[in-house]
């Protein structure tokens, strides 16, 4: 009798200690949070002066070739097959220059989400550490969590967060 009454208090005891679980929407963290939104804005800032220098080298080499080809007809054929192969080794160097730099921007950009990335999940460490919990699951478009009771959502809390030390 004696051990079934331990077993039932021991019973008892684990199940009040249940583990703290919360979870977070990943789609909506990152869409709301400021440093990503900023980072994002920055990024097309450059992606579009990118495009302005693209469009205008293009144009520019657009036009040197109509004059080449005007030109070209005043030449004889020798010397007109030698700018003509000129002209096209001069496109694929802009050409391969613009590809560099469109890479080059890529990569940055790649690198500062990643970046954002790590230090969100840093912070939704701490959070879970300083708050007792014993998880924190991701959720949204490809996240773990098909459902999770509002009460147990931290996106509002997190977002806050992060927003909150990003602005300091």
């Amino acid at each position: 009798m004696k051990n079934v009454v331990v077993v039932f208090l021991m019973l008892v005891a684990v199940s009040c200690q249940q583990e703290k679980i919360g979870f977070v929407d990943n789609v909506k963290l990152m869409e709301e949070y400021q440093e990503k939104i900023d980072v994002e804005a920055n990024f097309k800032v450059k992606a579009d002066a990118l495009t302005k220098k693209r469009d205008s080298i293009t144009q520019a080499f657009q036009v040197e070739a109509q004059a080449f080809q005007t030109q070209a007809q005043k030449l004889s054929q020798t010397k007109a097959q030698e700018q003509y192969a000129a002209m096209q080794q001069k496109g694929q160097m802009i050409g391969q220059q613009l590809q560099q730099e469109d890479q080059q921007l890529q990569l940055l950009g790649q690198t500062e989400m990643d970046s954002i990335i790590s230090k969100v999940k840093k912070e939704v460490k701490a959070y879970g550490k300083a708050n007792g919990y014993s998880y924190i699951l991701g959720g949204g478009d490809g996240g773990s969590v098909l459902y999770g009771a509002d009460k147990n959502d931290l996106t509002a809390e997190i977002v806050k967060l992060l927003n909150d030390k990003y602005k300091k």
